[in-house]
């Protein structure tokens, strides 16, 4: 049975992609909802229809309904097969549910992608001017309730007979640049390594400088929620 929000006047829009942000993303939306006391709405976009998306696709999506029921939203809206652009899915959904604020992860484009085809975060403005757009950066700390894991130092990885080694110097043989989170307490380079791959923000196990697949690791960032 949905609460009914005495806030009517504010209404706040979530905005998830595939990656461990997307949990991240929901929970700052949460508190915000929580701390106004206004309906919640989560979004994701796919331009492929839901029963083509793969294995890890679908279980991000499960996560996040099960999130949406958790903490009350009032919808969590999947708008698949779609071939507009993003941002005008979110500005069309934002118009139908009198959003007043979105939450939506920092963009994963490259500085001469913003160049060639426009930022998002400025076609967004241009097309709902009114509505205030909340900008949550990639996290550069890696938190779990143990706390396990050093600071992130810049690190790479470089591909090897079907596996990825991890580097600290930029070579021409570096593959992807990201952040690694050393394990506490091993003498070993074990822990994890966090890169945007295909504008999708990933982090991968990291076993003795070897990554055997690129595959995200599931962790609860509930902590890292400020």
């Amino acid at each position: 049975m949905t609460i009914k929000k005495e806030r009517m006047d504010e209404s706040i829009l979530v905005c998830v992609y595939y990656g461990p942000n997307g949990a991240r993303l929901i929970r700052r939306g949460c508190k915000i909802a929580d701390m106004l006391n206004c309906p919640l709405y989560i979004l994701t976009v796919d331009p492929k229809p839901f029963d083509e998306l793969d294995a890890e696709k679908s279980n991000y999506i499960t996560k996040w309904k099960q999130l949406a029921e958790e903490h009350k939203a009032e919808a969590f809206i999947l708008k698949d097969n779609e071939k507009r652009p993003v941002y005008k899915v979110i500005a069309e959904v934002a118009r139908e549910k009198g959003i007043t604020q979105i939450i939506i992860g920092q963009t994963a484009q490259s500085r001469w992608e913003q160049i060639a085809k426009g930022s998002i975060i400025n076609s967004l403005l241009r097309e709902i001017p009114f509505v205030d757009l909340h900008i949550v950066s990639v996290a550069r700390f890696l938190k779990n309730h143990e706390g396990n894991f050093e600071k992130g130092v810049r690190a790479y990885l470089v591909k090897e007979d079907g596996y990825y080694r991890l580097v600290f110097k930029h070579t021409k043989e570096v593959v992807y640049e990201g952040i690694f989170f050393k394990e506490i307490g091993t003498d070993f380079n074990n822990g994890i390594f966090k890169f945007m791959k295909d504008k999708e923000t990933l982090q991968v196990a990291v076993a003795e400088d070897i990554v055997k697949e690129l595959v995200s690791v599931d962790f609860d960032e509930s902590s890292s929620v400020q």
